[in-house]
């Protein structure tokens, strides 16, 4: 799609992810007993990765930005991602 758009893409194209499970499941192209049942787009994402063209990546949680617009965090790591974006308070 992106190709289409004439928009220049650099290979592999890196997805990063903090669940080291999932990580591992991409890159592992053993289907195992409990990954049977996962549906049909992610063992398209393990094939993108076999075929070179994805790249899995450990980002950890405490760098997860999105987080602050979708969990309940504690006020050390909301502040933190909020500092983290560049979101300042006015008193």
């Amino acid at each position: 799609m992106l190709s289409k758009s004439n928009i220049q893409v650099r290979k592999p194209i890196v997805l990063q992810l903090e669940n080291k499970s999932a990580i591992n499941l991409a890159k592992n192209p053993i289907l195992h007993g409990r990954s049977k049942h996962i549906e049909a787009r992610f063992h398209f994402l393990r094939e993108q990765v076999n075929h070179g063209k994805l790249e899995v990546k450990h980002f950890p949680s405490e760098s997860q930005l999105a987080d602050i617009l979708t969990k309940g965090l504690k006020i050390d790591m909301f502040l933190s991602l909020r500092k983290n974006l560049g979101i300042i308070q006015y008193d």
